[in-house]
């Protein structure tokens, strides 16, 4: 330790075992989490330069991390790793409201970002549901979605280009590479930046992003909400809106244990009448708003909804939009959850939602299900009663059931937030040894000595 604070006297090493405890694991309770040796809040490139190139000497671990808002163990410690957080480089760089593009720092809150190019009347879509808190720089290592992304695409969309530092092909390890570019297209030479997207820092550490942004919206959405008394239900009219092609904003999903946990915990005054809610948000302006808004209620209707009602009222669906991200945190106060994230065909969310329940009583677990229901992307939330060891083995054999059915359904086993360490084996179920083997090669070329976030994505388990 001293040898490596020698290496590094313009950072503070943390050292403190309940701050290294906190630092290093994200929200994915399950995962499994190493002992990392010491952790660095950087803030700066050059500090990031400084702290990769004294662990590369050293053979010690590189693991990134943001806010810890991942949930598949993705910003997980490994065993001796120095944790290196960037929520410190929290700043936006630039606005640029002629090219529509904006750089920022990784540590930049997605909301935050959201709010200061709304200043200048300019829009970034990408919303995961956990946008008041977690980081640009997570959002591109993970390519996280979110709610708008039916419409609007996911974080990769809206890469241009990154500054990264790493190893390998590029020079001595803290070097510091420039990816991509600040133009609308450009196809100069493999798509690099497009590649790092997603990696979940095993390539090396991002200390920079160029963003492409959109104008504002022109008009206050319209809401469409429908109530119905079974998943599949709703599921059939999730597959009902797209056959129509209707292309609502977004598309959300939440069934009564969602709903009651959210009410409990907030007191919103939702009433939780039905067994699940879809949250239709339609964003066209004018006419074509309103006829697509009485197109995507009439689907919702003829699928059996036991009431669809339509609002303009920005308040009253901001709300609603409200209990959507807020169900995740609701349902942590009920016991350990453990997140699945599947993405299926469209076609398929009614029997997918089907076979979620069947798996769910089979195993005796019990399941709560929100979801991005427009595109496929289903979140089961398997919720366990705290110290239940038997309720936990339950748990743990529906999960990986869930995987196999995605699969089965040509889905893959995670939409939106990573592989990390949750997802491995379900990853070369679904990819097959060729594809994984691939994968690893592209590892082992960017990252020789394995120092970025080894164990994740292409790890073994």
């Amino acid at each position: 330790m001293g040898e490596l604070a020698a290496a590094l006297p313009d950072s503070t090493l943390v050292t403190d075992p309940d701050v290294l405890a906190s630092l290093g694991r994200d929200d994915a309770e399950w995962a499994p989490m190493g002992r990392p040796l010491a952790a660095v809040r950087a803030t700066s490139a050059e500090e990031v330069e400084s702290v990769v190139r004294a662990c590369a000497a050293r053979r010690i671990p590189v693991v990134t991390r943001g806010a810890g808002t991942g949930l598949s163990g993705g910003a997980n410690a490994v065993d001796g790793c120095l944790v290196l957080d960037v929520s410190k480089m929290n700043r936006i760089l630039e606005i640029d409201t002629e090219n529509l593009i904006a750089v920022v720092q990784p540590g930049v809150v997605n909301n935050d970002l959201k709010a200061a190019v709304a200043e200048h009347g300019l829009w970034y879509p990408p919303d995961p549901a956990s946008a008041p808190w977690s980081t640009i720089g997570g959002n591109v290592s993970t390519n996280a979605g979110g709610l708008c992304c039916l419409k609007y695409g996911v974080t990769r969309d809206y890469v241009l280009g990154m500054e990264v530092v790493m190893g390998g092909p590029a020079g001595e390890y803290g070097s510091r590479v420039r990816l991509g570019r600040r133009t609308t297209k450009g196809v100069a030479g493999y798509d690099l930046t497009s590649l790092f997207v997603g990696s979940e820092g095993t390539f090396g550490v991002i200390t920079e992003i160029t963003l492409k942004l959109r104008p504002a919206p022109a008009a206050d959405p319209r809401t469409v909400v429908g109530n119905f008394d079974s998943l599949v239900a709703a599921g059939a009219a999730v597959a009902l809106v797209t056959s129509r092609g209707l292309a609502p904003a977004a598309l959300e999903l939440l069934d009564r244990a969602c709903m009651e946990a959210v009410e409990n915990w907030k007191h919103l005054g939702i009433e939780p009448g039905a067994e699940a809610m879809l949250l239709a948000r339609i964003d066209a302006p004018g006419d074509a708003g309103e006829a697509e808004a009485s197109a995507v209620a009439a689907a919702f209707e003829e699928t059996g909804a036991l009431w669809a009602e339509q609002s303009t009222d920005a308040v009253e669906a901001e709300a609603l939009f409200d209990v959507r991200r807020l169900a995740y945190p609701a349902l942590e106060r009920l016991g350990p959850v453990l997140t699945e994230d599947l993405c299926v065909p469209r076609s398929a969310v009614p029997q997918m939602l089907a076979t979620i329940e069947k798996i769910g009583r089979r195993h005796g677990v019990r399941i709560a299900t929100i979801a991005h229901a427009g595109d496929g992307n289903l979140h089961p939330l398997l919720i366990t009663e705290p110290g239940d060891e038997a309720e936990r083995v339950a748990a743990q054999a529906a999960f990986e059931e869930l995987l196999e059915a995605a699969i089965a359904a040509g889905g893959t086993v995670t939409g939106e937030h990573g592989v990390g360490l949750l997802k491995r084996g379900g990853m070369r179920s679904e990819l097959g040894p060729a594809v994984c083997a691939l994968q690893r090669a592209v590892k082992e070329t960017l990252d020789p000595l394995d120092l970025f976030n080894p164990g994740k994505v292409v790890g073994e388990d």
